[in-house]
């Protein structure tokens, strides 16, 4: 689809959008509908307040979503569409009980946090950042670099075996890797192994890859017991939410050596990443960037627009939580 050229809507209905959105979408939400910069207001809910009725589409990101608060500011609101596919910050109770359709971007970045969560198992296995850093600092000229671990046919434990899940399975196999997962439930549709305790699953791996949801029922799910159990020859990767894992517990594992690494695309208090863990040596440190690629970020925009046109074309978004 070519957001750029598409059918625009006779009566564009007024769309509020949260916060600053890739230029993109941005452009083709204005395009189509009426949209108000809410992060421009200077005392959004002042404006909320004398204004909210006035719209029924509402455009915002997983990680930021809308608040109950919000919600009920915007008595005429009909569709949420989110950039994202998490749904922790939407409140989807709320929602459905006034009939509210909500979006999100399923499926789409798929296949790229994939490859970011494969990008940190081999990263912080053999050790790649931490021996750029070596190279930099020109301590190759004083000796050899130390060895790291190898990752082909390790074992791959993973929290959360939904649609990302699946996909950091498949690339599993590429490294000849054998697969188990841990999730509320066996998926009998699947040929991995299940765990039925997050332990039992951190206990058999060698790396422990989070994709779960966030939430209030995952929060701090990856404790200090169970990185006692994967214990000193362990990593762990999170590409999820910063909640899943609790962070405390984690910088004391590394710290003591209780686990061998991490990779970390995601915090518990984003952007701020605590100083303990940007001093060890043994952890990789991303921006949350596991879907920030031209090409996901566009399917992402494009799918927000879509799920706006489909519920104004038909009362239904297109994919949601």
């Amino acid at each position: 689809m070519n957001l750029l050229f598409s059918h625009l809507h006779p009566m564009k209905p007024k769309i509020l959008q949260h916060l600053h959105m890739p230029p993109l979408l941005a452009t083709a939400l204005h395009q189509r509908y009426d949209v108000h910069p809410l992060w421009e207001e200077a005392d959004p809910q002042a404006f909320l307040a004398a204004h909210g009725a006035d719209f029924s589409g509402y455009v915002t990101t997983a990680r930021f979503g809308i608040s109950e608060a919000t919600l009920a500011l915007l008595p005429a609101l009909k569709v949420i569409s989110s950039f994202g596919v998490g749904a922790e910050t939407l409140p989807l109770d709320a929602a459905r009980a006034r009939g509210i359709a909500v979006g999100t971007t399923p499926e789409v970045l798929n296949d790229c946090v994939a490859d970011t969560a494969f990008g940190l198992v081999i990263d912080v296995a053999r050790r790649l950042s931490a021996a750029d850093r070596f190279v930099r600092r020109g301590d190759w000229l004083q000796g050899q670099y130390p060895l790291a671990t190898q990752v082909s046919g390790k074992r791959l434990g993973i929290l959360g075996l939904g649609r990302i899940g699946q996909v950091v399975a498949r690339r599993a196999s590429g490294f000849d890797m054998e697969v188990r997962y841990h999730n509320r439930r066996p998926n009998p549709a699947v040929p991995y192994a299940y765990e039925a305790t997050l332990e039992s699953l951190a206990n058999w791996a060698d790396f422990l890859v989070v994709v779960s949801a966030g939430g209030p029922e995952t929060r701090k799910l990856v404790n200090a017991d169970v990185l006692r159990a994967l214990g000193p020859k362990g990593f762990l990767i999170n590409v999820s939410r910063g909640s899943v894992v609790d962070e405390e517990a984690l910088v004391q594992a590394l710290e003591a050596g209780a686990i061998a690494g991490a990779g970390l695309d995601v915090f518990e208090d984003e952007p701020r990443v605590p100083a303990r863990l940007l001093a060890l040596d043994n952890v990789v440190l991303l921006p949350h960037l596991a879907s920030a690629t031209l090409e996901t970020r566009q399917a992402m925009a494009e799918m927000v627009v879509q799920n706006l046109d489909a519920f104004y074309a038909s009362g239904a978004v297109q994919a949601g939580p």
